[in-house]
């Protein structure tokens, strides 16, 4: 009996920190908590109606992306949006890490792996693309997936740890808030030519299909950065 309470209590804290992290994410991503302000550890924790612990581990996950800094002595910050060179240098580690993801995952794609990419393209085609982070998260999580899957699919981990330790897609989504998805088409055009990519078992079409999207995100990310700076 005590091994079954230790588990629920264990599930039941993930489920809490999982919550709160999403509540954080939200706040930031709609630009509630904007760029500089101090978020307070145990007045997080007072407003969420929980314990500073789960506050701490959201704060963790979210610095790892990025989005909060942890300032010595000070605590956690929310960070500001990415500069154009700060932009361009993201997209250039994802053009080092992503084309070599995208032509070890061809290699050894199989009609599994192809079809889940295709659902990741339908449910970017499907998903809302309005101006607050309710309304463009479904495209997020589907945009976020296509990468991951193949990302994943290269079976190479330290492949996969430098497409970690990029934080995603997260960054260029906080330019969104307020505006919408601005780029749907243009994105949803290149996911689906990678797609054919590995349907036709081609790595170096893939490879390449990845190099042009990556290009396109970045000079796209670009744009939205200068307008809005």
């Amino acid at each position: 009996m005590a091994t079954t309470n230790q588990a629920s209590g264990g599930v039941s804290r993930q489920v809490l920190a999982d919550h709160v992290y999403e509540a954080l994410l939200v706040a930031l991503m709609d630009g509630r908590l904007e760029a500089g302000t101090p978020v307070s550890i145990d007045g997080m924790a007072r407003e969420l109606d929980v314990s500073p612990t789960p506050v701490r581990e959201a704060l963790a996950r979210l610095e790892a992306t990025g989005m909060v800094r942890r300032m010595a002595l000070r605590g956690y910050r929310v960070a500001p949006l990415f500069s154009p060179e700060e932009l361009a240098d993201l997209m250039d580690a994802r053009l080092v890490i992503e084309p070599a993801n995208a032509f070890m995952a061809c290699k050894h794609a199989d009609t599994q792996l192809t079809a889940e990419l295709g659902r990741a393209i339908e449910d970017l085609k499907a998903a809302p693309r309005g101006p607050s982070f309710a309304e463009f998260r479904a495209y997020w999580e589907a945009d976020e997936r296509f990468h991951r899957l193949i990302a994943e699919s290269a079976n190479n981990q330290f492949l996969l740890s430098a497409y970690n330790a990029l934080g995603g897609q997260v960054q260029r989504f906080r330019f969104f808030g307020g505006l919408g998805v601005t780029d749907a088409d243009y994105a949803i055009a290149e996911h689906t030519e990678i797609l054919k990519a590995f349907e036709a078992g081609d790595a170096e079409l893939a490879r390449q299909a990845m190099v042009d999207h990556i290009e396109g995100v970045k000079q796209r990310s670009q744009h939205d950065s200068e307008a809005r700076s």
